[in-house]
């Protein structure tokens, strides 16, 4: 493997006139040198940048989800489920990016007590996989149903009588405070349920893979994959409800109004008909629960969902509407891509000499299709359906704190961290008790003022891939197959980094779906550039979530910075057939709009040809 140097954390590169960042963040996640045990520990483990949730600098208050699943994902591997070869997951920030890695088992004698108690623990669920499911989907809906009936209470200038009559013995300040713990603690919550059954779906995967590469070790890794392809997840339904309502937009004869783009006008005109009023009524009923898709991943505060912005689903609706006009199949080809997958199935199958063997690839094939869909659906409950709730009820704090002149804009608070909030709506709540004045106008404003400046410096500065010593393998589930970490793909980033700047014709990233095209790359950054793209381009994106949905109707291949061969854009291009590329680390800096590529999906390389 080329030799691969990343830089040592205690000496990384700081930036002129952020001196002091580290207050915006908790303190936990600093680097650190005052203790020799941890300065070693921290020199000798392997950090990488966590480019595929956070591809911009975190916001103090936004690093909530990543301190949710640094406790989540690690108890689930390493206390409650016990992954034999696995700990968790540490953390680190530096310069406003998030640095992780994971934690192998550091003694090999304990792998097999591990073993024994996860097969026994892991097992339970696995084989009570529909009922456990189900009863975690009530969870989900209970939170959600929690939070979105929370409320924010604003302070009187006198209490409600009913404060005497009832004998409530509390006031709406000490309410306020109680409904903030709340919030904070419903998204908590969320989190701990987010990883009951993500690391078993990733896990059960990864065992899937392991066999099959010491069975078959010419086996392509999404070959693999397809095997497990083609099953119906909900994170397809909003997009499936868009196509519902651009075909009834035809068949009700409305669809010229639906072209309209702007989602005041449309939906005021359809509103002056009784087909009109007609296709309105579907749309009210899709709005609820599938337009609380983020346009975003659903891990900033600014990735607003479609019930904030209709303007956002309704333009996209309007790419099938064109299809659906020119006689165009719209549909995922779920059933060829059913096909291929028992066709590899029965295949590779068939290559098995013993009966022995034959039922492991069954039982572990039959295990990685029962848990799959959860890897997706998960997504929508949580990243999309609850989050989009829950930064609109922080937005409801926000509006307090700006009433009190603590923050000059509700936007504002983002760049506030929660316990710091917490701090604020005490001031808020005993200045109003007291009839006094809040220290906080006197405070926040400025620091605000200050923080927006060091968080435009961090947007400036690229972060290094990885920072540490390059670990000899990897064995956490997540980080093979989410963020497509692997000694294979160092080695990848190796090679690159090894050819001068400037001169390189060759990307090298992970194969995330099989196929080989040629075509004019369009570099989109946000959902909200997905409309600038011509049929036939080839997509180049940091990452893409389910809000991207209508651009793979038009593209003939995907691209993405970060990824490995179970995120988004690498399920969505399997279930479309079409070829992708992703984990390429810098393709959305280093390929320009216009430019022509050869993309190999099966080799996980790409050509520049111009």
């Amino acid at each position: 493997m080329a030799e691969m140097k990343f830089p040592n954390p205690h000496e990384a590169e700081t930036i002129p006139g952020t001196e002091g960042w580290e207050r915006m963040y908790p303190y936990n996640y600093q680097y650190s040198t005052e203790n020799p045990e941890r300065k070693k520990y921290e020199e000798d483990m392997f950090w990488f940048y966590d480019g595929l949730h956070y591809p911009e600098p975190m916001y103090p208050f936004d690093i909530i989800w990543d301190e949710a699943w640094y406790l989540g994902l690690s108890q689930f591997n390493s206390r409650i489920f016990i992954v034999p070869p696995a700990m968790g997951v540490d953390h680190r920030i530096h310069n406003g990016y998030i640095y992780i890695t994971p934690l192998p088992v550091s003694d090999p004698s304990e792998i097999p007590k591990r073993a024994e108690l996860f097969m026994k623990r892991a097992g339970y669920y696995y084989q009570n996989w529909d009922r456990l499911h189900d009863q975690w989907e009530g969870k989900m809906r209970d939170v959600i149903d929690q939070v979105s009936k929370l409320e924010i209470p604003t302070l009187p200038e006198i209490e409600d009588e009913s404060v005497v009559t009832e004998g409530l013995g509390t006031s709406t300040g000490y309410k306020l405070l109680k409904s903030y713990d709340k919030l904070v603690d419903l998204g908590i919550l969320t989190w701990q349920y987010h990883f009951e059954f993500l690391n078993l779906g990733y896990a059960a995967y990864v065992v899937f893979v392991d066999f099959c590469q010491k069975a078959f070790p010419d086996i392509p890794l999404q070959k693999i994959t397809q095997m497990v392809g083609g099953i119906d997840v909900i994170i397809y339904r909003p997009d499936e409800e868009l196509k519902k309502l651009a075909k009834l937009s035809i068949d009700l004869g409305v669809d010229d109004i639906a072209m309209k783009g702007s989602a005041s006008v449309i939906l005021e005109e359809m509103a002056a008909s009784e087909n009109g009023n007609k296709w309105l009524k579907a749309f009210e009923a899709a709005r609820e629960p599938w337009f609380y898709v983020s346009t975003g991943t659903g891990w900033y505060h600014h990735d607003r969902c479609w019930n904030d912005d209709l303007d956002i689903p309704l333009s996209a609706m309007g790419i099938y509407i064109e299809k659906l006009r020119k006689g165009e199949n719209i549909a995922r080809p779920t059933q060829s891509i059913i096909e291929e997958r028992e066709r590899l199935a029965t295949e590779y199958r068939a290559l098995l000499n013993t009966d022995g063997d034959r039922q492991t690839y069954d039982q572990l094939l039959g295990t990685a299709r029962t848990v799959f869909p959860y890897v997706e659906n998960h997504l929508f409950y949580v990243e999309h359906w609850f989050h989009s709730l829950f930064w609109n009820k922080i937005r409801e704090v926000g509006k307090i704190l700006v009433d009190y002149k603590l923050i000059e804009d509700v936007e504002d608070i983002w760049y506030l961290k929660r316990s710091e909030i917490k701090d604020a709506l005490w001031d808020v709540v005993t200045s109003w008790a007291t009839g006094s004045k809040p220290r906080g106008p006197l405070v926040w404003p400025k620091e605000v003022f200050w923080r927006k400046g060091i968080m435009d410096k961090f947007r400036q500065w690229t972060p290094p891939d990885g920072m540490g010593s390059m670990p000899e393998n990897i064995t956490e589930p997540f980080t093979i197959v989410l963020w497509g970490i692997t000694s294979e793909s160092m080695s990848n980033w190796a090679k690159l980094k090894a050819v001068a700047e400037g001169d390189v014709t060759k990307i090298i990233g992970f194969p995330g779906s099989p196929g080989v095209v040629e075509g004019k790359v369009r570099v989109c950054r946000t959902v909200k550039e997905v409309g600038q793209l011509q049929e036939g381009e080839i997509l180049v994106a940091p990452t893409t979530s389910p809000s991207w949905a209508p651009a793979f109707q038009k593209i003939k291949a995907a691209v993405t910075d970060v990824g490995g061969v179970m995120c988004h854009a690498a399920i969505v291009c399997r279930e479309y057939g079409l070829p992708a590329i992703v984990g390429t680390g810098s393709a959305t800096s280093r390929l320009k709009t216009g430019q022509r590529i050869r993309l190999d999906g099966s080799k996980g390389e790409i050509n520049i040809i111009d």
